[in-house]
């Protein structure tokens, strides 16, 4: 039986520096097989940090959401109204930026789960396509990422400063 999910959306400076530990947590536990511990603690502080995430939501337009099962934090995803700029492809699109579970969750279905909820949030947005970025050595998300009905719409290797690069996939999928 699948459990039931709680979505709360991340608004109050509390609410995200909890986030932002979770970040830590699971990006540390993930991410050390895919990139090194340097760009981890960089891309961290520069993308997930409490400050990072306060101005990603009160400037950028972004919506961090906690997910909870029983009221207990086990991941959590963000997303923001933003047009690929990709031609061919529908302006009103919503860039899932994040979703990440603790590691005793991955692999129960959850995502499946997460990503029903992210459609909801895009189809009220009057979005037609959801796009994202995923790490091209993050096999196991990109297996996530197909099995949802995503499919590859081109790679791109983006300089996020530092000497660090995020060689990624773009993915995508109309909804």
């Amino acid at each position: 039986m699948m459990p039931r999910l709680e979505y709360v959306e991340c608004i109050t400076d509390k609410q995200l520096s909890d986030l932002s530990e979770l970040a830590g947590r699971i990006w540390r536990e993930f991410f050390p097989a895919i990139i090194s511990e340097g760009q981890i603690e960089y891309m961290l502080e520069k993308f997930q940090s409490f400050e990072a995430m306060k101005k990603q939501v009160a400037e950028e337009g972004y919506h961090y959401y906690s997910v909870r099962i029983g009221g207990e934090a086990v991941g959590y995803f963000a997303v923001c109204k933003k047009s690929t700029d990709m031609k061919l492809l529908p302006e009103n699109a919503l860039f899932l930026s994040k979703l990440y579970l603790i590691e005793d969750m991955r692999g129960k279905g959850i995502a499946s789960l997460m990503f029903k909820q992210i459609k909801h949030i895009a189809r009220k947005e009057g979005c037609e396509l959801i796009w994202l970025t995923v790490n091209k050595g993050n096999e196991h998300a990109i297996k996530v990422y197909k099995k949802l009905g995503m499919h590859l719409i081109r790679d791109e290797v983006t300089d996020i400063g530092s000497g660090y690069v995020m060689d990624d996939h773009v993915f995508g999928i109309m909804i």
